[in-house]
C-alpha cells in the first residue's frame, strides 16, 4: 500500500497484543499518531464485544469495532451495538445436527451460543449472553456464563454458535464439519488451535464487518489496511486493500496476505504502521 491507509482493522489475539495480553508502547504510540492524522482505527476480533474492554483500556481511542467475527459492529465509546447479524433458531439446530453427524466417530460435539444483547454492561446479564450446554468444556476461566439445556439454548437467535470437541484440534474439526454445512445456512471458521469452531450467519465474517465499517466511514476498499494471524482473518486480509499477516500466522493465513511481518511478539503492527505515522 503506497497511500496512507484511511481505515486500519486489526485482529487482537496474536496480532495487536503480545503474549502477556499487553499493547506495546510502540503500538500505542503509532495508533495515537494514526488517529490524530485522521485514520480510523478498529479492532476486528472473534471476541464478543463485552470481552474487548481490557484491550480498549490500553488504547488511546474508543472506536467502532468489528466483534464476534463480523457479526457485531460495536461502538465502544457509547457502549452500544450498531449492527448485529444473527443465526435463527432453525439455522442453529440444523448446523448442530450436521456437526454432530460429521463428528459422531470422534466423540460428537457440545455447543454454546453467544447472543447480542444491547452492548450496555448495566443492562445485559452476561449469563444470558454467553450460554453453554451441559458437558461443554469452557476455556475462558472465570468469565461469566449461563448454562441451559441444548433445546433451550438453541431456541433464541444468536450471533455466534460454538461447536466444541475436546478430542480434536480446530483444524481437524473444520475439515470434517465445514463441508457438511451449507454456506447458505451458516459460515464456519476457527481462531485457535483448541477444538472449537465458530459459526456465524451466512456470509458473515471479519471481511463483511470491516466492509460495513468502511462504508460507514466512507473509506474506499483500497485504502483499508488489515492485520491478522488465524483462519478467521483470511477473508479480511483478502478483502482489504492491503492485508498483513503476522510472522507467527498459520501458513494459509500468510498465503492470503499481501505482506508478512518479520516481528513476532514485539510490535509487527507498529513496524507496518510506522511507514505512514
Amino acid at each position: 500500500m503506497k497511500k496512507q491507509p484511511l481505515l486500519v482493522a486489526s485482529d487482537i489475539d496474536g496480532t495487536l497484543i503480545n503474549s502477556q495480553d499487553r499493547v506495546l508502547p510502540r503500538v500505542y504510540d503509532v495508533i495515537e499518531r494514526a488517529a490524530e492524522a485522521g485514520t480510523e482505527i478498529a479492532l476486528a476480533t472473534g471476541r464478543p464485544h463485552r470481552w474487548i474492554e481490557p484491550v480498549l483500556e490500553q488504547l488511546p481511542i474508543r472506536p467502532v469495532c468489528v466483534c464476534a467475527n463480523g457479526a457485531v459492529l460495536y461502538d465502544s465509546k457509547y457502549h452500544r451495538i450498531v449492527r448485529a447479524h444473527e443465526l435463527s433458531p432453525e439455522a442453529l439446530s440444523q448446523v448442530v445436527s450436521a456437526a454432530r453427524e460429521a463428528l459422531a466417530p470422534y466423540g460428537g460435539v457440545k455447543v454454546a451460543v453467544e447472543r447480542a444483547g444491547t452492548g450496555d454492561a448495566f443492562d445485559d446479564d452476561p449469563r444470558e449472553l454467553f450460554v453453554v450446554t451441559p458437558g461443554y468444556f469452557h476455556l475462558w476461566g472465570n468469565r461469566e456464563f449461563g448454562e441451559q439445556r441444548e433445546e433451550r439454548a438453541l431456541s433464541q437467535p444468536a450471533i455466534k454458535l460454538l461447536l466444541r470437541n475436546t478430542d480434536l484440534q480446530a483444524a481437524e474439526m473444520y475439515r470434517l464439519v465445514q463441508p457438511a454445512v451449507d454456506p447458505k445456512l451458516a459460515h464456519v471458521t476457527y481462531s485457535m488451535d483448541a477444538g472449537i469452531l465458530e459459526v456465524a450467519a451466512p456470509g458473515v465474517n471479519k471481511a463483511h464487518g470491516v466492509a460495513e465499517l468502511a462504508r460507514m466511514h466512507k473509506v474506499p476498499q483500497q485504502r483499508v489496511l488489515s492485520f491478522g494471524d488465524m483462519p478467521n482473518d483470511i477473508e479480511m486480509l483478502r478483502w482489504a486493500g492491503w492485508g498483513v499477516a503476522m510472522a507467527g500466522a498459520r501458513e494459509e493465513v500468510k498465503a492470503a496476505a499481501d505482506e508478512i511481518t518479520t516481528s513476532h511478539d514485539d510490535g509487527g503492527v507498529a513496524d507496518v504502521l510506522e511507514r505512514w505515522f
